[in-house]
């Protein structure tokens, strides 16, 4: 059986796409550029890097530039980065807290789940250890199943 979800609500001020209607957000457009600007020339390969890994290992996805980070988003935002002067924060939701070596930093956002934090300081650490956890993040950006879907009501 097919599940049809509904429509993504567009924000009239900004155009970004939210689950809800009226979801607080900074209302805010940044060029993806911004996030380069004073980095480092490989900062921007190690982002193109992981982005083509979440698209090749998941699917496609919708690249959201904010203030402070870049976002990568499906009907929810899931994954994404923050760049740094020689490096690049990566980051992904999963359900389930994963212990692995590559995290530093593991937030718990209770009920839904974990978003869980890497450098990216080489495309050598895109292994296939990761592009499984990518497929698990990538589904909860597509709202499949879960928790998510009750929140999103």
């Amino acid at each position: 059986m097919s599940e049809t979800k509904p429509p993504l609500w567009t924000c009239p001020r900004c155009g970004h796409k939210f689950v809800t209607r009226n979801l607080w957000h900074s209302c805010s457009n940044y060029p993806l550029e911004y996030h380069f600007v004073n980095k480092e020339p490989q900062v921007r390969e190690l982002f193109n890097c992981w982005l083509d890994f979440v698209e090749t290992h998941g699917g496609p996805v919708t690249v959201v530039p904010q203030k402070t980070r870049i976002c990568f988003m499906v009907r929810v935002r899931f994954a994404g980065a923050v760049t740094r002067k020689r490096w690049v924060e990566c980051s992904m939701w999963l359900k389930r807290r994963v212990q692995w070596p590559l995290f530093h930093r593991i937030e718990t956002l209770l009920p839904y789940g974990y978003f869980h934090y890497f450098k990216l300081s080489d495309q050598a650490q895109l292994n296939d250890e990761l592009a499984a956890l990518v497929r698990e993040a990538y589904a909860i950006g597509c709202q499949k199943g879960g928790p998510l879907e009750i929140a999103a009501e």
